[in-house]
């Protein structure tokens, strides 16, 4: 056999490292696209003019582009055979990517757990590194994965790896370029509220909404280079009716683009602390989201930006004017898809 069914949970070594293949050369034409995919509006991401005044040689690409990018990279050797990706832990934006520079990505296999059925739990760490060798951003993830048979005994090998609360605040954007706040234009970024405007406990409702259709998801899984086994397909269950599958990484992009509305200023995701998928998010929904702001930190050595730790919640089909969360007893509204605990950067 030539070609590759993917890599089972069998498969699978602590201490494993894999190079992948197709690095990615990340053009303008990549730019739009993601626009066009998921909305985003963030003056810095758009404007060569505007990141040329406050200090950036060109409008740098969107963070979580990169991010959906390198994630891609990984997946057709650990993810081709992923059920799903559980949850996300110390995802770092170490710097900037411009249009033009190409990303190559590396994983490490950390972790590993049998849960004794049909699945194991794999955790991994993956890198992504510019063409001159510097590292843009790295993070864990772990993903259920198919067992090649079901009836293979426990797997021996079992590690859990210790993976971090939150990434320090004074490890956040350091390898950015210092802004000139003068030349920060809150008519062209669209708000005029900056770092110091914003309360602890404050929460904010995104408003807008946005429609992922069968194109959408199609497409995105195509742009973003994500060959698993899940996105292309239909599912049958009762939640989906035979609705497709939108890949989590959209739906991130797609949440994110959508705290524009009230977060306008918060050009750059320095780190995403936490992450999971709460529940699946199938196409014909709309995608809606709120934040609220659990910290405020200023950067040793900046004074041009200061870090809002925020929590970003997606929903699936129901606005989120009533900020839509948990129940009395603590489980998740079925509307909830996303919940993700980040690190944003804002002009002070």
């Amino acid at each position: 056999m030539k070609s590759s069914g993917g890599r089972y949970f069998e498969d699978f070594r602590v201490g494993q490292v894999f190079r992948h293949a197709s690095p990615r050369t990340v053009t303008d034409g990549d730019v739009a696209f993601y626009r066009a995919l998921t909305g985003s509006r963030f003056v810095l991401q758009s404007s060569d003019d505007f990141a040329r005044a406050v200090g950036h040689p060109m409008a740098p690409i969107d963070d979580l582009l990169i991010f959906n990018v390198v994630l891609a990279q990984s997946v057709p050797d650990v993810g081709i055979n992923a059920v799903a990706n559980l949850g996300y832990a110390g995802c770092r934006f170490l710097a900037p990517v411009y249009p033009g520079e190409t990303i190559s990505a590396v994983t490490e296999v950390i972790g590993l757990r049998d849960t004794g059925g049909r699945t194991g739990v794999v955790y991994l760490r993956t890198t992504g590194h510019k063409d001159n060798g510097v590292e843009v951003m790295d993070f864990a993830r772990w993903q259920t994965v198919r067992k090649a048979e079901e009836a293979v005994p426990p797997f021996s090998e079992q590690l859990v790896p210790p993976l971090p609360a939150a990434v320090p605040a004074d490890a956040l954007g350091a390898r950015l370029p210092v802004l000139d706040l003068s030349a920060w234009d809150t008519g062209l970024s669209g708000s005029r509220f900056r770092w110091g405007d914003y309360e602890l406990g404050e929460r904010i409702d995104h408003v807008d909404g946005a429609l992922v259709d069968e194109g959408t998801a199609m497409l995105a899984a195509r742009f973003f280079g994500n060959p698993a086994r899940q996105h292309p397909l239909p599912f049958s269950d009762e939640r989906s009716r035979g609705r497709w599958l939108v890949p989590g990484g959209l739906v991130m992009a797609i949440a994110r683009a959508l705290t524009f509305n009230g977060l306008g200023n918060a050009v750059h995701v320095a780190a995403i602390n936490g992450g999971r998928y709460v529940g699946p998010l199938f196409t014909g929904s709309i995608v809606h989201a709120w934040s609220t702001i659990v910290g405020k930190e200023l950067i040793d050595g900046r004074d041009d930006l200061g870090a809002l730790r925020v929590r970003l919640v997606g929903t699936r089909d129901q606005p989120a004017a009533d900020f839509p969360d948990r129940d009395d007893a603590g489980a998740y509204l079925p509307s909830v898809v996303l919940d993700l605990d980040l690190w944003l950067l804002m002009p002070r």
